[in-house]
C-alpha cells in the first residue's frame, strides 16, 4: 500500500468517527451535556468543545488564547492548551459546538481530498499546540482521539455502542503497537521474558525482552509465555487509554499473576 493510499485510509477512518461523535451529540438532552466525563475536570460539553477546538484549528482557524486559571486536572503544557478550547466555548451552546465541529471538520476534509498527501514523514503546514507530528502521526491520530472521545461521552451518559466501527477497530489496533514499549520500559522484567497481549478482534501482540531491556515484537505467538493478558476491546481501550482500569475479572492472566498485574497497572499509553 502506498503512503498515498494509507493516509487516505486515515481521513476516512477519521470522518466516519465525526459522523458518529456528532449524530451521538446531536441526540443528547441539555441535562445530558453537563454530565461528567471520565476526564478529570470535563463533562460531556467540555469534550464535545476540545474536539470543536481542535479541529478547527486544522482547518486553518488561528490559534486560540484564553485565561484558564488554575484547574487541578491540569497537569501538564499540553492539558493547559486543550482547556484553552474548553474555556472559550463554554458560553456556546451545544448545538453551537457540534456546528463548529462539523462545519471545521467538512472544509478540513475537502481540503485533503482536493491536496491529499502523499508522503507520511513530511511536516503538516497546519498543526495544533505546535505539536512536531509528521502527516502520518496526526492522520493516523484523529480518529482515535474523536473515537475514544465518542465512547467518553457514550459511557457518561449511559449509550453503550460504536465498538464496532471503523475507528473503534482503528483505534484498538493502534493502541497494541505500545505493548512492547509498556512491558520492556514500563515494567521491565528480566532478559528473556515473554509477554502476549490478546484484544478481541485485533492481532494477537507476542513480546520477548532482549538483552538490552528491549521488547521485541515476536512473529507468532510462543508457547508457554511468561504471562498473557486476554480481554475484550472495550476493557483494553479503558485500560490503554487511561480511562479506567479494569474491572476484576475482565481480564484473564494467564501464566505469571504478578508480573500480568504489574503489565495491566501500566496499560495506560494514551490520556
Amino acid at each position: 500500500m502506498s503512503d498515498r493510499e494509507r493516509l487516505a485510509g486515515y481521513v476516512e477512518t477519521w470522518w466516519e468517527a465525526i459522523g458518529d461523535l456528532t449524530a451521538l451529540l446531536d441526540s443528547l438532552s441539555a441535562e445530558e451535556w453537563a454530565l461528567p466525563t471520565d476526564l478529570p475536570g470535563w463533562d460531556v460539553k467540555a469534550v464535545a468543545s476540545h474536539t470543536a477546538h481542535l479541529e478547527s484549528i486544522l482547518a486553518g482557524a488561528p490559534e486560540e488564547t484564553a485565561e484558564i486559571g488554575e484547574p487541578a486536572h491540569v497537569t501538564s503544557l499540553m492539558g493547559a492548551y486543550t482547556e484553552i478550547g474548553v474555556v472559550n466555548r463554554r458560553d456556546r451552546s451545544p448545538q453551537a459546538v457540534v456546528a463548529e465541529i462539523r462545519d471545521a471538520s467538512s472544509r478540513r476534509r475537502d481540503a485533503l481530498l482536493a491536496d491529499p498527501p502523499t508522503d507520511g514523514s513530511a511536516k503538516p503546514t497546519t498543526i495544533f499546540g505546535g505539536v512536531g507530528w509528521d502527516w502520518s502521526t496526526l492522520l493516523r491520530n484523529r480518529p482515535l482521539d474523536v473515537w475514544m472521545h465518542e465512547q467518553d461521552i457514550r459511557r457518561a451518559v449511559g449509550r453503550p455502542g460504536g465498538l464496532e466501527s471503523r475507528a473503534a477497530q482503528h483505534t484498538a489496533d493502534y493502541l497494541t503497537e505500545g505493548f512492547g514499549y509498556v512491558v520492556g520500559k514500563r515494567v521491565a522484567p528480566p532478559a528473556g521474558t515473554t509477554a502476549v497481549l490478546a484484544v478481541a478482534g485485533s492481532e494477537v501482540v507476542a513480546v520477548a525482552i532482549d538483552e538490552t531491556g528491549r521488547a521485541r515484537r515476536l512473529p507468532e505467538e510462543p508457547a508457554g509465555a511468561d504471562v498473557r493478558l486476554t480481554m475484550d476491546r472495550e476493557t483494553f481501550v479503558l485500560a490503554a487509554g487511561g480511562r479506567r482500569v479494569p474491572a476484576p475479572g475482565a481480564v484473564t492472566v494467564t501464566g505469571d499473576a504478578e508480573l500480568g498485574e504489574r503489565i495491566l497497572a501500566r496499560l495506560a499509553t494514551t490520556p
